[in-house]
């Protein structure tokens, strides 16, 4: 039984391009019931390729008997191309059982984010600085908001944005889903943010994107959920309020927890403090889950995550 631990090539810093870029590279993924000789089938197609190792990271769930793996290489160093090693490692998975779930991606192949909004700037302004600034491997494509306060915001930073109103009946809302739904998939994304969109996303929306809508709920759940979290939190007198990015499931937040955080509070801070500072921890947490799905550091299994940061 392997243990979770994550490695690095000893003494490396991140490989650089003379531009200052990072290096190009290779990032497998992979997950399987576990068994033994797993490691030593996937050092040995990556030896085979020649492959330049720069981090490693290993889990074992003896819970659900379950292995988890995400292997990073420099793709100078192999003599193969990504779909050449996809080839390869379909093979590995075919040998490993069907219930194996793998990917491999080359990190030249540049990702598509698309946000969600409503009214809160907060977060949206605090992705798409980062995205302007590199801080996020990712191009976001596009800002969707059920009002229009945000556009403004989002042409500042030559972003698209497209309004799709909402009637205020949730049973009539089935045409502006269908247009999200319409206007996201057109960019083909490989994450969905729910930056403080405050609509709850209808089931079969929920499977159509499972695995890459992400949300960020003000509070740390399992505490707290729906509407009007940290109003929650003072009338409990709770002295600390957080925020949680988590996929998005048909059950409202209840899906796989990516990343969490806290901040204190004390008896004096109304639900508005709670607020205000809430705002801060709500930004962080969720451009931390981003970014560590954007670089594929998160394996889902059933309703739990393997988080290799």
């Amino acid at each position: 039984m392997v243990e979770s631990v994550t490695t690095t090539a000893a003494g490396r810093r991140p490989a650089r391009c003379d531009d200052g870029a990072v290096e190009r590279r290779y990032v497998l993924t992979l997950g399987c019931p576990d068994r033994t000789g797993i490691v030593a089938r996937l050092s040995t197609v990556l030896a085979e390729a020649g492959a330049t190792i720069v981090e490693a990271s290993y889990h074992a769930d003896e819970s659900s008997g379950w292995f988890f793996t995400r292997q990073v290489v420099l793709a100078a160093s192999v003599a193969a191309s990504a779909e050449q090693l996809r080839t390869r490692f379909a093979a590995v998975a075919a040998e490993l059982g069907p219930e194996t779930e793998w990917t491999l991606h080359d990190t030249d192949e540049r990702k598509r984010v698309v946000l969600l909004v409503s009214r809160e700037p907060h977060c949206l302004r605090d992705l798409l600085g980062r995205a302007a600034d590199g801080e996020l491997p990712a191009e976001v494509v596009a800002v969707v908001g059920n009002h229009q306060d945000l556009e403004p915001l989002t042409a500042a930073h030559g972003v698209p944005f497209h309004h799709v109103p909402f009637p205020a009946d949730p049973a009539e809302r089935g045409p502006a889903f269908a247009r999200v739904r319409e206007l996201v998939d057109a960019h083909d994304p490989h994450a969905v943010v729910l930056a403080r969109f405050m609509q709850v996303l209808p089931a079969e929306l929920c499977e159509h994107w499972a695995g890459r809508a992400l949300n960020i709920h003000h509070s740390f759940l399992p505490s707290f959920v729906g509407a009007r979290p940290y109003h929650q939190a003072f009338a409990r007198g709770v002295k600390l309020v957080g925020a949680t990015c988590h996929y998005v499931t048909a059950e409202l937040d209840a899906g796989p927890i990516v990343e969490q955080d806290v901040i204190r509070v004390d008896h004096g801070d109304s639900p508005a403090d709670m607020v205000r500072q809430g705002r801060d921890i709500e930004r962080l947490v969720l451009s931390r889950g981003l970014r560590w799905h954007l670089e594929d550091r998160v394996l889902v299994h059933g309703g739990t995550t393997v988080v290799f940061t």
